[in-house]
Formats: structure tokens, sequence, C-alpha cells
């Protein structure tokens, strides 16, 4: 995160929005907002964000199911939960949901900003490597090459794509749907061909592959170590 981190608020609240923009901002983060899980849903797909602060309590889709929709979906962008739900179990079922922490309000500012500052250097820590290797395979998630014994293999954007993922969270089952899965594709079966083809240029014996495998009922793993330097 070599530029400002970009925090999106998620909040029905418009005062409080506004405050946490400009108090954010003023201590060199960029910030956009929305009103809904909805509209949450509506930025992601267009921006990146390096983290989320998400309130509880919202009219519609609440904070919680908007969480656990994310990390249902393969989406690992950290998320700072804010509620004025404050017993220990609130807490738990928001851990549960996949937020990285919890706030409870009403909060001090300087508070939400020194839990923003562990939560990006604990995100910075666990960034996925930027190559990575298996068997005589490398990936460069910079510049989407893979390379067999150091000699280029061509992959197409959608084989590029599923590397970029499966290498973002490497020896861990990825379903379908996070790997590219549409409603208009609700059995992945776009993504199953896709796999098809790219294990065609990554195993010995694609009917018995070794490096990118299959998870009955869960998606696939790919099983690749970190290149040190």
């Amino acid at each position: 995160m070599d530029d400002e981190p970009h925090i999106l608020v998620v909040d029905d609240d418009s005062r409080l929005r506004g405050l946490l923009q400009k108090y954010l901002g003023d201590r060199g983060y960029r910030v956009s907002q929305a009103d809904s899980a909805d509209r949450a849903r509506e930025l992601l797909v267009g921006m990146e964000f390096d983290l989320i602060v998400l309130d509880v309590m919202m009219p519609g889709e609440d904070g919680m199911a908007f969480a656990t929709s994310m990390r249902q979906t393969g989406n690992d962008v950290p998320i700072l939960m804010l509620t004025a739900l404050g017993e220990a179990e609130d807490r738990i079922a928001g851990l549960t949901a996949g937020v990285d922490d919890y706030l409870p309000k009403p909060f001090e500012p300087e508070e939400l900003l020194l839990r923003i500052t562990a939560i990006l250097r604990r995100a910075r820590s666990r960034a996925p490597s930027a190559v990575l290797a298996f068997g005589p395979y490398t990936f460069d998630r910079g510049s989407n090459r893979l390379s067999r014994d150091g000699q280029p293999v061509h992959l197409t954007a959608g084989e590029a794509n599923l590397l970029q993922i499966l290498t973002s969270r490497p020896g861990m089952t990825i379903s379908r749907h996070a790997l590219g899965g549409t409603d208009g594709d609700p059995s992945g079966r776009a993504v199953d061909v896709q796999m098809t083809r790219l294990r065609r240029k990554l195993e010995n014996d694609p009917k018995q592959p070794i490096f990118l495998q299959t998870i009955r009922g869960e998606g696939y793993v790919l099983w690749a170590e970190p290149v040190d330097g």
C-alpha cells in the first residue's frame, strides 16, 4: 500500500459518514461512502479498497449479513465493524462473520484510527507473495506471467485471472463463485471449463492433478509456495 489507503465507510447515518470522511481524510486516508449494503457492493465492483468500516444496524441487509456474504464469495478486504451492540455474543457473531475487528458505539475517533492502523499493518504482513512456485512453474502476480523452468507459458486472460485468485490464497480452497461464477452460471460450469484448460498447461496428467486440485463440493485449491526475494 504505497499510496494512501482507500477506506469504504458503510453506514446509513449520513452525519457519521461525513465526520469519518473528514477525520480520516485529514489523516492521510482516501475515503468513499456507502449508505447501504447494496451501494457498497456497487462500489466494490469498480473500486479497490484496503479496508471497510461497516455498521451493523442498517435498513435492509444489515452489516452482519453483508460481511458474511463478502467472505462467502471470497472477498477478503479487511472489515472493522461499528455497532451499538456491545454484548459479548454480538462481538462473537461479528468475528464469526469474518470481520477483522469490532468497535462498539460510541467510540473515540483516536481509538478508531488506532484500530484501522493495526488492521492495515496486519493486512500488509499477510499480503500474498508477488511470485509463487509450484513444481517447475512460477507465476508472477504483478505481471501475470507464468513460466516453466524459466520459459514463458502463454495464458489467456481468463486463465491469468484464475491464477491471480488462486495464488492470492495458496493452499486454501476457493469456491467456484469466488473464482468467477455468476448468477447466470450457478453451476460454475464456465469456471470448470477454464480450470480444465489451465490444468492441461500445468499438469503432466490433467486427470490426476498435483498442483491444481478439485475439492469436491467446495471448489479448487492451488498448492504453491512463495518465492523468497
